[in-house]
């Protein structure tokens, strides 16, 4: 079972070379590449004998950098400017469709990442191991059941899940009942990887020695008016017998008009006995006005195996309201507000007390004054635990034609720091292109320049600018009739030509 995932993947790319019998097959290829240089910092230090201390301030380095002097320490340190590093991701993306061996409704699926950094130096993240594969599976899909066995993601109410293992749903259609099922080997939350992946070795001691084991049920009924879903999990580490995490979720929708939609959900971890988080909300939609009103509730899921459950993670609660109004057919003005606000934490702050409550707010435009060109502009305020953030954003795109595609972005944001010694400004301009010569091949190019000045009373107020440049091509191969494919492959991101 636990190589069955790489033989699927195996076997996708035996197919685009011929060496396996199918009536067809799809292959996508996308690669992208990214230059990125940042600002390094280097931990320095002196001896608190050679500290100054200049009129209404603490101590500082004789070069006027602030030091940080802890009772009793023999030595002061801070952090002087660095090095540039210069991060080159450069990552593709297979994917691979393979259907018609005799049995209708079967087929293979495999997702695989390649990623290495081709800078000067290891900065950037996710590029180990080389190469992951994201999903492999074979599928049998009817109308009424489909099944699949090997490396899958589920998503759900409860995030979502990875796992080797098989999985199996059936509907039906007539009554709207659907029931679904799945268990295997579980991959890292968040990641296409095994918890005990020599690439999570951050985790140390805490490391889990085994895969945990993953089950899972879920149910839904749709009708006209009426949507409702419900879903459990079940996490275990198999080599202490014990529970990594067991959640339950319920989602559901009401139409109370055609423009009117009550919607809503919220889970529970019976493993830590407590409520995660919730939604609800009322939705407003017509052809001129969209206009959304809710509240919503978020709290961290942590597995048990983890240090971060014990800081038991304190929830905040928010309320929100959005509205988009089409003055015209080519002008559309847009507003959004929410005000959030954390419980309790049940910790001393002896020295200053803090903030626990917060907004956020947005505006924006969308204007089109002539079909190929589109004007967007956003200005949006923040304040909240922590720091604040208050600035604007706006793009101009260019689109003559479905298969040409330009556009300029600028932004400028300022980000005071409260828990900080220190101030931010980010200004960013860019620019994007896209070429698509058909539905098998498109190129982009991409380019940044970001400004970012750091206000802060002492030597260590420099500047942390960089350009980043991307540029990402995707191929698409294929043979036979794509109308043949099961409706689950027809229905894959980016697989346009199979609809």
């Amino acid at each position: 079972m636990r190589r069955l995932p790489l033989l699927l993947g195996v076997a996708a790319a035996l197919v685009t070379s011929g060496s396996v019998a199918a009536q067809g097959y799809r292959l996508r290829v996308d690669t992208r590449w990214q230059t990125a240089a940042y600002r390094g910092v280097t931990l320095d230090s002196i001896p608190v004998a050679d500290t100054v201390i200049p009129p209404g301030s603490g101590p500082v380095s004789p070069d006027g950098f602030a030091v940080r002097c802890l009772p009793g320490a023999a030595y002061c340190t801070f952090f002087r400017p660095g090095a540039i590093r210069r991060g080159g991701p450069a990552t593709s993306a297979v994917e691979a469709s393979i259907w018609g061996f005799g049995i209708r409704g079967l087929s293979v699926r495999a997702a695989a990442r390649v990623g290495v950094d081709l800078g000067t130096a290891d900065v950037w993240p996710g590029t180990n191991p080389a190469v992951q594969l994201l999903e492999g599976y074979a599928e049998y899909a009817v109308p009424r059941l489909t099944a699949r066995l090997g490396r899958q993601v589920i998503p759900s109410r409860l995030g979502m899940t990875g796992f080797d293992g098989a999985g199996v749903t059936v509907r039906d259609a007539p009554h709207g009942i659907e029931l679904q099922g799945y268990g295997g080997w579980g991959l890292a939350r968040g990641a296409a990887l095994p918890v005990t992946s020599p690439a999570l070795d951050p985790l140390d001691d805490f490391q889990p020695l085994e895969r945990q084991l993953i089950v899972g049920v879920g149910g839904g009924w749709t009708s006209p008016r009426v949507d409702t879903r419900v879903e459990y999990q079940r996490e275990v580490d198999p080599h202490f017998n014990k529970f990594v995490s067991e959640r339950v979720g319920f989602d559901g929708a009401l139409r109370l008009a055609r423009d009117v939609r009550i919607s809503g959900g919220a889970d529970y971890d019976l493993a830590a006995g407590w409520w995660g988080s919730a939604e609800a909300s009322v939705a407003y939609v017509t052809p001129r006005v969209r206009g959304t009103l809710g509240a919503r509730r978020y709290r961290p899921h942590f597995d048990l195996w983890t240090i971060w459950g014990a800081f038991s993670p304190v929830p905040y609660r928010a309320l929100q309201a959005t509205v988009a109004y089409s003055v015209l057919s080519r002008v559309e003005l847009r507003g959004r507000y929410e005000r959030y606000r954390y419980d309790e934490a049940a910790t001393e702050t002896p020295l200053f007390s803090a903030k626990q409550d917060g907004w956020r707010s947005a505006l924006g435009m969308t204007v089109t004054p002539v079909p190929a060109w589109t004007v967007d502009a956003d200005y949006q305020r923040e304040f909240g635990p922590g720091a604040s953030v208050a600035g604007a954003a706006a793009a101009i795109t260019y689109q003559p034609s479905p298969r040409i595609r330009a556009t300029l972005l600028g932004s400028s944001f300022d980000r005071p720091l409260e828990f900080r010694f220190n101030d931010v400004g980010v200004r960013t301009l860019g620019l994007d292109a896209q070429f698509v010569s058909s539905e098998r091949f498109r190129i982009g190019l991409t380019a940044y320049h970001y400004s970012e000045a750091h206000h802060r009373p002492d030597a260590a107020a420099f500047d942390w600018n960089h350009w980043r440049a991307s540029a990402r091509v995707s191929f698409t191969f294929g043979e036979g009739d794509p109308r043949g494919l099961p409706p689950a492959i027809r229905m894959l991101p980016g697989d346009r030509s199979a609809r």
